[in-house]
Protein backbone atom coordinates (compact mmCIF):
# COMPACT_ATOMS: atom_id res chain seq x y z
CA UNK A 1 0.00 0.00 0.00
CA UNK A 2 2.83 2.34 0.88
CA UNK A 3 4.53 1.55 -2.42
CA UNK A 4 1.32 2.36 -4.30
CA UNK A 5 1.04 5.69 -2.54
CA UNK A 6 4.58 6.54 -3.47
CA UNK A 7 4.20 5.56 -7.13
CA UNK A 8 0.90 7.35 -7.68
CA UNK A 9 2.34 10.90 -7.88
CA UNK A 10 4.95 9.80 -10.45
CA UNK A 11 2.21 8.24 -12.60
CA UNK A 12 0.19 11.48 -12.42
CA UNK A 13 3.30 13.44 -13.34
CA UNK A 14 4.00 11.15 -16.29
CA UNK A 15 0.42 11.53 -17.56
CA UNK A 16 0.63 15.30 -17.18
CA UNK A 17 3.85 15.53 -19.18
CA UNK A 18 2.68 13.02 -21.80
CA UNK A 19 -0.66 14.81 -22.31
CA UNK A 20 1.01 18.21 -22.71
CA UNK A 21 3.58 16.80 -25.13
CA UNK A 22 0.93 14.99 -27.21
CA UNK A 23 -1.21 18.10 -27.62
CA UNK A 24 1.91 20.18 -28.32
CA UNK A 25 2.94 17.74 -31.04
CA UNK A 26 -0.50 17.68 -32.68
CA UNK A 27 -0.93 21.45 -32.40
CA UNK A 28 2.28 22.33 -34.25
CA UNK A 29 1.75 19.48 -36.72
CA UNK A 30 -1.36 21.26 -37.96
CA UNK A 31 0.25 24.69 -37.84
CA UNK A 32 3.25 23.57 -39.92
CA UNK A 33 1.30 21.73 -42.63
CA UNK A 34 1.05 24.68 -45.05
CA UNK A 35 4.78 25.54 -45.03
CA UNK A 36 5.84 23.03 -47.73
CA UNK A 37 2.45 23.23 -49.51
CA UNK A 38 2.15 26.99 -50.01
CA UNK A 39 5.52 27.97 -51.61
CA UNK A 40 5.12 25.82 -54.76
CA UNK A 41 1.44 26.78 -54.90
CA UNK A 42 2.08 30.54 -54.87
CA UNK A 43 5.34 30.42 -56.83
CA UNK A 44 3.92 28.21 -59.59
CA UNK A 45 2.96 29.46 -63.03
CA UNK A 46 -0.67 28.30 -62.87
CA UNK A 47 -3.07 30.57 -61.05
CA UNK A 48 -6.49 30.35 -59.41
CA UNK A 49 -8.68 32.37 -57.07
CA UNK A 50 -6.49 31.41 -54.14
CA UNK A 51 -3.11 32.46 -55.55
CA UNK A 52 -4.23 35.43 -57.69
CA UNK A 53 -6.74 37.10 -55.40
CA UNK A 54 -7.64 40.63 -56.63
CA UNK A 55 -4.80 40.36 -59.15
CA UNK A 56 -2.17 40.90 -56.43
CA UNK A 57 1.35 39.44 -56.81
CA UNK A 58 1.34 35.78 -55.65
CA UNK A 59 4.43 36.29 -53.48
CA UNK A 60 2.71 39.15 -51.66
CA UNK A 61 -0.34 36.95 -51.10
CA UNK A 62 2.04 34.27 -49.85
CA UNK A 63 3.46 36.66 -47.27
CA UNK A 64 -0.02 37.58 -46.01
CA UNK A 65 -0.98 33.90 -45.86
CA UNK A 66 2.07 33.26 -43.69
CA UNK A 67 1.25 36.22 -41.47
CA UNK A 68 -2.38 35.45 -40.69
CA UNK A 69 -1.81 32.28 -38.65
CA UNK A 70 0.80 33.92 -36.39
CA UNK A 71 -1.60 36.85 -35.97
CA UNK A 72 -4.12 34.45 -34.48
CA UNK A 73 -1.36 32.86 -32.42
CA UNK A 74 -0.36 36.30 -31.16
CA UNK A 75 -3.82 37.05 -29.82
CA UNK A 76 -4.35 33.53 -28.50
CA UNK A 77 -0.97 33.36 -26.77
CA UNK A 78 -1.51 36.73 -25.10
CA UNK A 79 -5.00 35.86 -23.82
CA UNK A 80 -5.34 32.10 -23.34
CA UNK A 81 -2.60 31.73 -20.74
CA UNK A 82 -4.08 34.36 -18.37
CA UNK A 83 -7.61 33.03 -19.06
CA UNK A 84 -6.44 29.58 -17.94
CA UNK A 85 -4.95 31.19 -14.80
CA UNK A 86 -8.51 32.12 -13.84
CA UNK A 87 -10.73 29.46 -15.45
CA UNK A 88 -8.63 26.30 -15.26
CA UNK A 89 -5.92 24.83 -17.48
CA UNK A 90 -7.72 21.63 -18.45
CA UNK A 91 -10.99 23.26 -19.42
CA UNK A 92 -9.48 25.96 -21.63
CA UNK A 93 -6.94 23.57 -23.15
CA UNK A 94 -9.54 21.03 -24.29
CA UNK A 95 -11.92 23.66 -25.70
CA UNK A 96 -9.16 25.27 -27.75
CA UNK A 97 -7.82 21.92 -29.01
CA UNK A 98 -11.24 20.92 -30.34
CA UNK A 99 -11.73 24.35 -31.89
CA UNK A 100 -8.34 24.15 -33.64
CA UNK A 101 -9.36 20.82 -35.18
CA UNK A 102 -12.45 22.51 -36.63
CA UNK A 103 -10.15 25.24 -37.98
CA UNK A 104 -8.11 22.67 -39.93
CA UNK A 105 -11.28 21.33 -41.52
CA UNK A 106 -12.25 24.88 -42.48
CA UNK A 107 -8.80 25.34 -44.08
CA UNK A 108 -9.42 22.28 -46.24
CA UNK A 109 -12.80 23.68 -47.30
CA UNK A 110 -11.13 26.97 -48.32
CA UNK A 111 -8.63 25.11 -50.51
CA UNK A 112 -11.43 23.21 -52.24
CA UNK A 113 -13.33 26.45 -52.85
CA UNK A 114 -10.10 28.24 -53.90
CA UNK A 115 -11.19 31.08 -51.63
CA UNK A 116 -8.34 33.23 -50.37
CA UNK A 117 -10.50 35.15 -47.83
CA UNK A 118 -11.88 31.89 -46.37
CA UNK A 119 -8.34 30.48 -46.24
CA UNK A 120 -7.17 33.52 -44.26
CA UNK A 121 -10.14 33.25 -41.89
CA UNK A 122 -9.51 29.55 -41.30
CA UNK A 123 -5.81 30.03 -40.64
CA UNK A 124 -6.53 32.94 -38.29
CA UNK A 125 -9.06 30.99 -36.20
CA UNK A 126 -6.76 27.97 -36.07
CA UNK A 127 -3.85 30.12 -34.94
CA UNK A 128 -6.00 31.87 -32.33
CA UNK A 129 -6.90 28.56 -30.70
CA UNK A 130 -3.43 27.07 -31.10
CA UNK A 131 -2.17 29.85 -28.88
CA UNK A 132 -2.87 27.27 -26.15
CA UNK A 133 0.82 26.36 -26.09
CA UNK A 134 1.20 28.85 -23.26
CA UNK A 135 -1.35 26.81 -21.27
CA UNK A 136 0.68 23.64 -21.75
CA UNK A 137 3.87 25.36 -20.61
CA UNK A 138 2.05 26.91 -17.65
CA UNK A 139 0.70 23.52 -16.54
CA UNK A 140 4.20 22.07 -16.43
CA UNK A 141 5.80 25.15 -14.89
CA UNK A 142 3.11 25.34 -12.22
CA UNK A 143 2.87 21.68 -11.18
CA UNK A 144 6.52 20.65 -11.45
CA UNK A 145 9.61 21.99 -9.74
CA UNK A 146 13.38 22.00 -10.01
CA UNK A 147 15.19 19.94 -12.59
CA UNK A 148 12.09 17.96 -13.55
CA UNK A 149 10.32 21.18 -14.55
CA UNK A 150 13.22 22.25 -16.76
CA UNK A 151 13.36 18.81 -18.37
CA UNK A 152 9.58 18.73 -18.89
CA UNK A 153 9.59 22.18 -20.51
CA UNK A 154 12.42 21.03 -22.76
CA UNK A 155 10.50 17.86 -23.67
CA UNK A 156 7.44 19.97 -24.47
CA UNK A 157 9.61 22.14 -26.72
CA UNK A 158 10.82 18.92 -28.32
CA UNK A 159 7.20 17.96 -28.98
CA UNK A 160 6.53 21.34 -30.59
CA UNK A 161 9.68 20.88 -32.68
CA UNK A 162 8.63 17.35 -33.63
CA UNK A 163 5.35 18.82 -34.85
CA UNK A 164 7.34 21.01 -37.24
CA UNK A 165 8.86 17.78 -38.54
CA UNK A 166 5.66 15.72 -38.68
CA UNK A 167 3.51 18.44 -40.29
CA UNK A 168 5.67 19.05 -43.39
CA UNK A 169 6.41 15.32 -43.63
CA UNK A 170 2.69 14.55 -43.52
CA UNK A 171 2.10 17.18 -46.19
CA UNK A 172 4.89 15.82 -48.39
CA UNK A 173 3.61 12.25 -48.33
CA UNK A 174 -0.14 12.89 -48.57
CA UNK A 175 -0.49 15.99 -50.76
CA UNK A 176 -0.27 13.84 -53.91
CA UNK A 177 -3.61 12.28 -52.87
CA UNK A 178 -5.21 15.70 -52.55
CA UNK A 179 -4.18 19.07 -51.18
CA UNK A 180 -6.88 18.89 -48.48
CA UNK A 181 -6.01 15.43 -47.12
CA UNK A 182 -3.19 16.61 -44.77
CA UNK A 183 -5.58 19.05 -43.08
CA UNK A 184 -8.29 16.45 -42.56
CA UNK A 185 -5.73 14.09 -41.03
CA UNK A 186 -4.49 16.86 -38.72
CA UNK A 187 -8.05 17.67 -37.63
CA UNK A 188 -8.82 14.03 -36.82
CA UNK A 189 -5.56 13.54 -34.94
CA UNK A 190 -6.14 16.67 -32.86
CA UNK A 191 -9.64 15.52 -31.91
CA UNK A 192 -8.23 12.16 -30.87
CA UNK A 193 -5.48 13.87 -28.86
CA UNK A 194 -8.01 16.08 -27.10
CA UNK A 195 -10.04 13.02 -26.17
CA UNK A 196 -7.01 11.24 -24.73
CA UNK A 197 -5.95 14.36 -22.82
CA UNK A 198 -9.46 14.66 -21.37
CA UNK A 199 -9.07 11.18 -19.91
CA UNK A 200 -5.50 11.69 -18.68
CA UNK A 201 -5.64 15.19 -17.17
CA UNK A 202 -7.16 15.58 -13.73
CA UNK A 203 -9.96 18.06 -13.27
CA UNK A 204 -9.00 21.11 -11.27
CA UNK A 205 -10.62 21.18 -7.86
CA UNK A 206 -10.61 24.98 -7.58
CA UNK A 207 -13.68 26.76 -8.90
CA UNK A 208 -13.19 29.24 -11.76
CA UNK A 209 -12.67 32.75 -10.47
CA UNK A 210 -15.17 35.54 -11.16
CA UNK A 211 -15.11 37.35 -14.46
CA UNK A 212 -15.98 36.42 -18.02
CA UNK A 213 -13.37 34.93 -20.35
CA UNK A 214 -13.35 38.13 -22.37
CA UNK A 215 -12.94 40.36 -19.29
CA UNK A 216 -10.02 38.28 -18.03
CA UNK A 217 -8.38 38.19 -21.46
CA UNK A 218 -8.76 41.95 -21.88
CA UNK A 219 -7.55 42.93 -18.41
CA UNK A 220 -4.90 40.26 -17.70
CA UNK A 221 -3.38 39.49 -21.11
CA UNK A 222 0.32 38.68 -21.19
CA UNK A 223 1.40 42.06 -22.54
CA UNK A 224 0.38 43.73 -19.27
CA UNK A 225 3.63 42.27 -17.88
CA UNK A 226 5.56 44.81 -19.93
CA UNK A 227 5.05 47.43 -17.25
CA UNK A 228 7.84 45.64 -15.32
CA UNK A 229 11.34 46.64 -16.47
CA UNK A 230 12.99 43.16 -16.40
CA UNK A 231 10.14 41.71 -18.42
CA UNK A 232 10.39 44.55 -20.93
CA UNK A 233 14.05 43.69 -21.40
CA UNK A 234 13.17 40.03 -21.80
CA UNK A 235 10.57 40.97 -24.40
CA UNK A 236 13.01 43.15 -26.34
CA UNK A 237 15.84 40.64 -26.64
CA UNK A 238 13.56 37.67 -27.20
CA UNK A 239 11.60 39.59 -29.84
CA UNK A 240 14.79 40.32 -31.77
CA UNK A 241 15.83 36.67 -31.65
CA UNK A 242 12.30 35.51 -32.53
CA UNK A 243 12.28 37.82 -35.57
CA UNK A 244 15.46 36.13 -36.76
CA UNK A 245 13.91 32.70 -36.26
CA UNK A 246 10.66 33.76 -37.96
CA UNK A 247 12.53 35.07 -40.99
CA UNK A 248 14.31 31.73 -41.21
CA UNK A 249 11.28 29.49 -40.59
CA UNK A 250 8.94 31.30 -42.93
CA UNK A 251 11.23 31.92 -45.88
CA UNK A 252 13.81 29.15 -46.10
CA UNK A 253 11.18 27.02 -47.99
CA UNK A 254 10.81 29.83 -50.54
CA UNK A 255 14.62 30.10 -50.68
CA UNK A 256 14.73 26.39 -51.52
CA UNK A 257 12.22 26.95 -54.34
CA UNK A 258 14.12 29.97 -55.71
CA UNK A 259 17.64 28.55 -55.40
CA UNK A 260 17.14 24.82 -55.80
CA UNK A 261 13.77 24.49 -57.54
CA UNK A 262 12.51 22.32 -54.66
CA UNK A 263 8.97 20.92 -54.61
CA UNK A 264 6.77 20.19 -51.58
CA UNK A 265 8.26 16.75 -50.90
CA UNK A 266 11.88 17.88 -51.08
CA UNK A 267 11.15 20.86 -48.84
CA UNK A 268 9.54 18.46 -46.38
CA UNK A 269 12.66 16.27 -46.29
CA UNK A 270 14.93 19.25 -45.57
CA UNK A 271 12.59 20.40 -42.83
CA UNK A 272 12.58 16.85 -41.48
CA UNK A 273 16.34 16.92 -41.03
CA UNK A 274 16.25 20.22 -39.16
CA UNK A 275 13.36 19.26 -36.89
CA UNK A 276 14.76 15.79 -36.19
CA UNK A 277 17.97 17.36 -34.89
CA UNK A 278 15.98 19.96 -32.96
CA UNK A 279 13.77 17.32 -31.35
CA UNK A 280 16.75 15.13 -30.41
CA UNK A 281 18.56 18.12 -28.88
CA UNK A 282 15.48 19.02 -26.83
CA UNK A 283 15.76 15.69 -24.98
CA UNK A 284 18.96 16.92 -23.36
CA UNK A 285 18.62 20.72 -23.48
CA UNK A 286 17.04 20.97 -20.02
CA UNK A 287 20.16 19.84 -18.17
CA UNK A 288 21.53 22.08 -15.47
CA UNK A 289 24.57 24.27 -16.16
CA UNK A 290 26.85 26.41 -14.03
CA UNK A 291 26.83 29.17 -16.67
CA UNK A 292 24.42 32.07 -16.04
CA UNK A 293 21.25 31.31 -18.10
CA UNK A 294 21.12 34.62 -19.99
CA UNK A 295 24.77 34.32 -20.96
CA UNK A 296 24.20 30.73 -22.04
CA UNK A 297 21.16 31.74 -24.13
CA UNK A 298 23.26 34.48 -25.74
CA UNK A 299 25.82 31.94 -26.95
CA UNK A 300 23.06 29.70 -28.30
CA UNK A 301 21.46 32.65 -30.13
CA UNK A 302 24.83 33.48 -31.71
CA UNK A 303 25.13 29.96 -33.14
CA UNK A 304 21.58 30.15 -34.50
CA UNK A 305 22.39 33.49 -36.15
CA UNK A 306 25.44 31.93 -37.80
CA UNK A 307 23.29 29.16 -39.29
CA UNK A 308 20.74 31.67 -40.66
CA UNK A 309 23.46 33.78 -42.28
CA UNK A 310 24.97 30.65 -43.80
CA UNK A 311 21.70 30.14 -45.65
CA UNK A 312 21.53 33.78 -46.71
CA UNK A 313 25.07 34.00 -48.10
CA UNK A 314 25.93 30.40 -48.94
CA UNK A 315 25.49 28.07 -51.84
CA UNK A 316 22.65 25.55 -51.95
CA UNK A 317 24.84 22.95 -50.23
CA UNK A 318 25.99 25.31 -47.46
CA UNK A 319 22.46 26.60 -47.04
CA UNK A 320 21.11 23.08 -46.61
CA UNK A 321 23.70 22.45 -43.90
CA UNK A 322 22.74 25.72 -42.19
CA UNK A 323 19.03 24.84 -42.26
CA UNK A 324 19.56 21.46 -40.63
CA UNK A 325 22.16 22.57 -38.05
CA UNK A 326 20.04 25.53 -36.99
CA UNK A 327 17.87 23.10 -35.00
CA UNK A 328 20.62 22.37 -32.45
CA UNK A 329 21.25 25.83 -30.91
CA UNK A 330 17.59 26.81 -31.24
CA UNK A 331 16.47 23.85 -29.12
CA UNK A 332 18.96 24.76 -26.39
CA UNK A 333 18.01 28.44 -26.50
CA UNK A 334 14.32 27.67 -25.95
CA UNK A 335 15.01 25.35 -23.02
CA UNK A 336 17.40 27.81 -21.40
CA UNK A 337 15.24 30.92 -21.70
CA UNK A 338 11.92 29.31 -20.77
CA UNK A 339 13.35 27.52 -17.74
CA UNK A 340 14.98 30.71 -16.50
CA UNK A 341 11.81 32.77 -17.03
CA UNK A 342 9.68 30.18 -15.22
CA UNK A 343 12.02 30.31 -12.23
CA UNK A 344 12.57 34.06 -12.18
CA UNK A 345 9.09 35.47 -12.87
CA UNK A 346 6.76 32.85 -11.36
CA UNK A 347 5.10 35.45 -9.10
CA UNK A 348 3.38 36.96 -12.13
CA UNK A 349 1.56 33.69 -12.91
CA UNK A 350 3.02 30.98 -15.11
CA UNK A 351 0.20 31.34 -17.64
CA UNK A 352 0.98 35.01 -18.15
CA UNK A 353 4.78 34.52 -18.25
CA UNK A 354 4.65 31.65 -20.74
CA UNK A 355 2.02 33.59 -22.65
CA UNK A 356 4.40 36.54 -22.95
CA UNK A 357 7.12 34.33 -24.46
CA UNK A 358 4.65 32.77 -26.89
CA UNK A 359 3.15 36.16 -27.74
CA UNK A 360 6.60 37.57 -28.46
CA UNK A 361 7.33 34.80 -30.94
CA UNK A 362 3.93 35.21 -32.63
CA UNK A 363 4.40 38.98 -32.95
CA UNK A 364 7.80 38.34 -34.53
CA UNK A 365 6.18 35.98 -37.04
CA UNK A 366 3.66 38.63 -38.04
CA UNK A 367 6.27 41.36 -38.44
CA UNK A 368 8.62 39.18 -40.48
CA UNK A 369 5.83 37.75 -42.65
CA UNK A 370 4.72 41.26 -43.61
CA UNK A 371 8.23 42.63 -44.05
CA UNK A 372 9.47 39.49 -45.73
CA UNK A 373 6.57 39.48 -48.18
CA UNK A 374 7.82 42.85 -49.43
CA UNK A 375 11.53 41.96 -49.39
CA UNK A 376 10.98 38.78 -51.39
CA UNK A 377 9.77 40.94 -54.27
CA UNK A 378 13.43 41.99 -54.51
CA UNK A 379 15.30 38.89 -53.26
CA UNK A 380 14.36 36.18 -50.75
CA UNK A 381 17.90 36.27 -49.35
CA UNK A 382 17.31 39.78 -47.99
CA UNK A 383 14.82 38.38 -45.48
CA UNK A 384 17.35 35.81 -44.29
CA UNK A 385 20.11 38.43 -43.95
CA UNK A 386 17.84 40.60 -41.83
CA UNK A 387 16.89 37.59 -39.71
CA UNK A 388 20.52 36.64 -39.10
CA UNK A 389 21.44 40.18 -38.08
CA UNK A 390 18.54 40.41 -35.62
CA UNK A 391 19.42 37.07 -34.02
CA UNK A 392 23.05 38.19 -33.70
CA UNK A 393 21.96 41.42 -31.99
CA UNK A 394 19.85 39.40 -29.54
CA UNK A 395 22.88 37.25 -28.74
CA UNK A 396 24.94 40.34 -27.93
CA UNK A 397 22.12 41.90 -25.88
CA UNK A 398 21.65 38.74 -23.82
CA UNK A 399 25.36 38.57 -23.10
CA UNK A 400 25.38 42.19 -21.91
CA UNK A 401 22.18 41.70 -19.87
CA UNK A 402 23.70 38.70 -18.07
CA UNK A 403 26.20 41.06 -16.46
CA UNK A 404 23.43 43.03 -14.73
CA UNK A 405 21.71 41.65 -11.63
CA UNK A 406 17.92 41.59 -11.42
CA UNK A 407 15.96 42.70 -8.33
CA UNK A 408 15.68 39.96 -5.72
CA UNK A 409 11.88 40.20 -5.76
CA UNK A 410 9.35 40.95 -8.42
CA UNK A 411 5.94 42.53 -8.12
CA UNK A 412 3.23 39.89 -7.90
CA UNK A 413 0.08 39.86 -9.95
Amino acid sequence: MLGLQRSSPSMKTALLIASACLLGLLSTTGASLPYPILPPLFAGASGNGLTHFLGLPPKLLFGVALMINPLGLLIGSAMLGPVSDRHGRRRVLLITAIGAAIGHALTAAALVAQSYPLFLLARFVTGLLEGNGSIMRAMLAERLTGGLRNHALSWLNGSFNLGWLVGPLLAGFTVSSGITLPFYIAAGALLLGAGLAALALEREHTAPQPGSWWAVARQRHALTLLRHAPLRTLFTVHFAYACGVAAFYEFFPLWLVDVGGYDTRRIAFVNMGMCALMTFAALFAGRASALEPRRRAGGQAALAATAILAVAFGSLELGLAGIVLFGLPHAYYNATLQGWAADRFAAHGQGAVMGLLSTTFCLANIVMALLGGVLTLVDTRLVLVLGGVLAAWAALALRQWSGRALPLTVEAK
